[in-house]
């Protein structure tokens, strides 16, 4: 149990025997000198309860013990309640970390089958700009879950099946049949590819109608179409995964659940819907009405299942993910990192999912929107032209900037290890760049700022971690020399209060999907360490201060590495 959690739980006890129940409310301390932590949950509860609310605090105290872990315990202003950890306390809680693989992190009390639908990418196209939030975000929460103890279900909920890919394959079909074309070489390409399909698409009627022939043969399994897809298909999942290795991001092709994965299961979920009495024909579609949604006029909104020609519509393919997902993996919890504009869309599967019976209130469905990366000119992100960037371009770029900055810095180093380094630099920066912002929030990519070696960046803590590290090179040491820790300076006890909060943090970033607060984390932490080695010597100390002092730089570069690990960012011992 974390600090946090273990402080609400005992200050709500205590507002409980009180007789005034309600939660504690406990958040950090605005100022150092208010303490470690303030509960400001006696105000709400007094409130309530139609009590004074100093008076109720000094009841609280009077039910409260936390001498086993707090030197001060004092009610400020009209009723908040102040709290300073015990030093010998916050050492303790770091010195069993120090012997844990795990920092000393508890694994869920009541862990969760957690089912992450992320990524997605539109398998017509090459990944784009725009897939990035999703996967890396994604990611990241994916990461935070496990380790804390949860079974994690990735879910690539891929687009590889509608209109479009008619027209790919008759695309393929024309090129096949010209025997001067490669076709391996023409996918290599597969924006290009996409490109050329649709003017043609566009401007030829006989192309444009062969096009929605393939289409209905595609879905009705014919052989030969069905083996140009998937060649198709195949070619887009490397295009895909080489973007993913490249992102050091966990997805492999094992992880993808395509939108055609559902297709023979779409006319029993509409012949089910109908049997529950949800289905309403309106102008030949099979709709459902949900007295929830309704328009601008007052009117119903639909939720489309089955269009007038018989085929189906993103909703019909989500509402069998969720179906599937709660029934046959046993989903607690299914989170959905998706663009913002599906906000609705997704509102409506949730609510008819739950009505068809499918996903039970004890099952949290949970969209997660994101903003959009935006350039300089305060646009979504284009190129010169105002082009979709491709994705694996983006990355070309960071890798060269990186290396470019590396070069410039040690121009000594060989060139083999200027890449390694200009990789876990490139890629990082544009990952943190993105994971530090608010998720909900827009950002300007900039790429001055995210590659910068100060501030809130991913270099300044890839460096920081390599000082740290450096400490240990220059004192001939690797884990060894590091004692028990025993705190004594302000500065000690600021980094050591700041590492045992590691595992409060996490357990907010799995509650709330919120990888921006693990960023934040780090970089305070970063900042607490700079403090702390500016203050207090290391290696020139007295051999026991020595010893306690390493042992926190230790425990320090053990908790950046891991965080920056669960964010899907590498260290490096030198920079």
């Amino acid at each position: 149990m974390n600090i946090r959690q273990q402080l609400e739980e005992r200050i709500s006890h205590a507002l409980a025997a009180a007789g005034a129940p309600g939660p504690a409310l406990i958040h950090h301390a605005a100022r150092p000198e208010f303490g470690d932590y303030q509960a400001n949950g006696v105000m709400a509860a007094a409130k309530a309860a139609r009590t004074n609310p100093r008076q109720l605090a000094q009841t609280v105290l009077e039910h409260l013990d936390l001498s086993d872990l707090a030197e001060s315990v004092e009610i400020a202003g009209p009723g908040f309640i102040n709290i300073r950890l015990r030093s010998d306390w916050l050492a303790q809680q770091l010195a069993t970390a120090l012997d844990d693989a795990q920092l000393g992190i508890a694994q869920a009390a009541r862990p969760q089958t957690v089912v992450v639908d992320y990524s997605g990418p539109n398998l017509a196209k090459e990944m784009h700009v725009g897939h990035l939030r999703s996967t890396i975000i994604g990611d990241a929460v994916v990461r935070v879950l496990e380790f804390l103890g949860h079974t994690v279900i990735r879910q690539n909920h891929v687009g590889d099946w509608g209109t479009q890919f008619g027209m790919l394959i008759a695309y393929m079909v024309r090129l096949r049949g010209n025997s001067n074309a490669d076709l391996s070489t023409q996918l290599a390409d597969l924006e290009a590819f996409y490109r050329d399909a649709k003017r043609l698409y566009d401007e030829d009627p006989e192309f444009a109608a062969t096009a929605r022939d393939y289409v209905v043969r595609l879905q009705s399994g014919d052989p030969d179409c069905r083996a140009l897809w998937q060649t198709f298909i195949d070619e887009s999942l490397r295009h895909c995964e080489e973007v993913y290795q490249r992102l050091g991001v966990t997805l492999t092709r094992d992880h993808v659940k395509p939108e055609s994965a559902y297709n023979d299961d779409l006319p029993r979920l509409v012949e089910e819907l109908r049997a529950k009495g949800l289905l309403t024909e309106s102008e030949g579609a099979q709709c459902v009405f949900l007295p929830e949604f309704t328009g601008k006029d007052d009117k119903p909104l639909p939720i489309i299942v089955q269009k007038s020609d018989g085929g189906y519509l993103y909703a019909t393919t989500d509402l069998a993910a969720i179906r599937y997902r709660v029934g046959t993996l046993h989903a607690d919890r299914v989170l959905y990192f998706v663009d913002a504009r599906q906000a609705l869309h997704l509102r409506q599967v949730f609510a008819l999912s739950r009505a068809a019976g499918w996903a039970p209130e004890t099952v949290s469905l949970e969209h997660l929107p994101f903003g959009t990366m935006m350039g300089e000119d305060g646009k979504p992100f284009k190129t010169r032209t105002g082009g979709t960037v491709k994705l694996i371009e983006l990355l070309d770029e960071a890798e060269q900037r990186a290396f470019q900055l590396v070069s410039e810095k040690n121009p000594d180093l060989p060139e083999a290890q200027r890449r390694e380094i200009a990789h876990a630099v490139g890629i990082g920066a544009v990952k943190y760049a993105d994971l530090s912002k608010n998720r909900t929030s827009d950002y300007v990519f900039n790429w001055d700022t995210m590659l910068a070696l100060d501030g809130n960046t991913a270099p300044y803590l890839q460096y920081a971690y390599t000082r740290i590290r450096s400490i240990f090179r220059r004192g001939e040491l690797e884990a060894g020399g590091m004692g028990t820790i025993a705190i004594q300076e302000p500065a000690e006890r600021m980094l050591a209060l700041k590492l045992a909060q590691f595992e409060e943090t996490l357990a907010t970033v799995a509650a709330d999907c919120v990888p921006h607060v693990l960023c934040g984390y780090l970089y305070d932490l970063a900042g607490a360490f700079m403090s702390f080695y500016e203050a207090c010597p290391v290696l020139k100390a007295d051999p026991a201060v020595r010893a306690s002092r390493l042992a926190l730089c230790g425990l320090t570069a053990q908790t950046m590495q891991t965080g920056l690990d669960l964010l899907g960012i590498q260290v490096l011992e030198q920079m």
